[in-house]
């Protein structure tokens, strides 16, 4: 497997992409103006304690106050697996020490957590925790085992905290694991010294720059090179932080200097266009439909032009089989999260199905953010949830359209029409010494209201005895209107 990291820096913004085999498999964006916050520390103040929903609003400084459950406190669980209520734990107007478990996103505030786990390159400090621990992804048992007795034994007998062995791990050697150990200490004894001198609400620490993330936590074993198109003291940033705490990385580190911009070169800036779209067609000749909203995620799959060379049930198969992958990768591009609901084209046969959900588990595996999945139900539709942490793509690049309003249609202007004429009467009847009426509206609306619905507008001229005036706004969208009166 052939994998490389492109790295893209600007003022505005980083954007960075992972390529397996020259196929783009995963696409992060930062815009400086809009930083993620998961991992960022905050000392909060409790606002309100909500003990019917076990539930706390904090103050982070914020626009909104961000959320916090009482199983998200790691001082609530008790012995017996049950939690302490939440009224025992927090109380309004007191300083908690918080960190970002996920963003704010559409109507709802951050996401809190009280284990606060700060991220090395081959380890996650738990300072507030003894938890040993090995990364799930590492599946060799012999492995783990070793992982563990080595965290174990290089781990210092004052130390109160504890770690996980991140996947990247596999293989380290002790030297590896001090080096994150002196890092990460002395980064969480930085915060501590914050937390005695800050206000809250008050950040006590901002999680690193995508760019640095990404040699943190994207660089692996397969990783053959790190192409970074970015100006001068960004590549020489990203050098001294890779010597500092990925030293690994820094023999993969190159500078882009060909004149076709990085991602264009690679053709990522096409793959983005192709993710914000509402459908993406299969080689096979079939294509699939995504809509996103707030509640969750939903994916059609459809044979299109491809009908196959046998029957129809092997043409269904073999479509449902290429969607498996493509739906794992957009998954990936596109940071859908939430519930997601994909709906397969209709398989007759068991096995073809059972091959389906394996080829989908396959493709999902590889994904950094944890998914869990259903089998088919009794509609042939598959339920998975992948963990959401920041904005999707969608929602990072594009905003609601000011004509639809996000639906993603608008009304006819023979439906503006109508309700114009309602409008027109409900004011005459609320008002009746009205001399004239007034109706500014599109274009399109007022065509019609001097064509087809000529007839229905001097119905309702004659009805209320009222002349009514029509004027044309260019600037009013298809929808827009407003009706004036004397």
């Amino acid at each position: 497997m052939n994998e490389e990291l492109l790295i893209h820096c600007s003022a505005q913004e980083t954007r960075v992409a992972v390529m397996v085999n020259g196929i783009l498999e995963d696409l992060h964006i930062e815009r400086r103006a809009q930083r993620g916050l998961v991992g960022n520390v905050y000392k909060g103040k409790v606002m309100r304690v909500l003990p019917g929903m076990q539930s706390a609003f904090i103050d982070i400084g914020l626009e909104r106050t961000a959320f916090l459950h009482v199983h998200d406190i790691y001082t609530a669980r008790q012995d017996d697996g049950s939690y302490k209520p939440i009224e025992y734990l927090l109380h309004e107007g007191e300083s908690v020490i918080v960190q970002v478990s996920k963003d704010p996103i559409g109507t709802k505030g951050a996401r809190l957590t009280t284990t606060i786990s700060l991220a090395g390159h081959k380890l996650v400090y738990l300072p507030k925790e003894p938890h040993i621990g090995v990364s799930q992804r590492i599946e060799d048992e012999v492995e783990r085992d070793r992982l563990k007795a080595l965290i174990t034994a290089v781990r210092p007998e004052s130390e109160k905290g504890g770690y996980i062995v991140r996947t990247c791990a596999e293989g380290a050697t002790s030297e590896d694991f001090l080096t994150d150990m002196e890092y990460l200490g002395r980064l969480w004894k930085q915060i501590a010294e914050k937390i005695t001198v800050t206000a809250a609400p008050g950040i006590l620490y901002q999680d690193l720059y995508l760019e640095e993330r990404a040699l943190r936590d994207m660089v692996n074993e397969n990783t053959t090179r790190v192409l970074v198109d970015a100006w001068d003291d960004n590549i020489d940033k990203l050098k001294t932080f890779a010597q500092t705490f990925v030293p690994t990385v820094t023999d993969k580190l190159e500078m882009y200097t060909a004149e076709t911009p990085l991602f264009e070169q690679y053709g990522i800036e096409s793959e983005i266009e192709k993710a914000l779209s509402r459908r993406v067609d299969l080689k096979s000749g079939g294509y699939l439909i995504f809509d996103q909203n707030e509640a969750m995620s939903t994916i059609d799959v459809n044979t299109g032009a491809y009908v196959g060379k046998r029957d129809f049930g092997d043409t269904v198969f073999k479509t449902n089989l290429e969607a498996a992958r493509v739906i794992a990768r957009q998954l990936r591009l596109r940071n859908l999260g939430g519930i997601i609901i994909i709906d397969f084209i209709d398989m007759e046969k068991d096995s073809h199905r059972a091959a389906v959900l394996a080829e989908l588990q396959k493709a999902v595996s590889t994904d950094r953010v944890h998914i869990t999945m259903s089998n088919f139900t009794e509609l042939g539709l598959i339920e998975m949830t992948r963990k959401r942490t920041r904005d999707s793509l969608g929602h990072i690049l594009c905003e609601p359209c000011p004509l639809c309003g996000g639906r993603g249609e608008i009304k006819t202007a023979r439906t503006v029409c109508y309700e114009i004429l309602r409008e027109v009467l409900r004011e005459w009847r609320q008002y009746p010494g009205i001399k004239e009426f007034a109706i500014i509206a599109s274009q399109t609306v007022i065509d019609l209201f001097l064509e087809d619905e000529a007839e229905a507008l001097n119905l309702l001229q004659d009805f209320i005895n009222c002349p009514v005036r029509l004027q044309v706004e260019s600037c009013y969208s298809p929808e827009q209107y407003d009706i004036t009166f004397n």
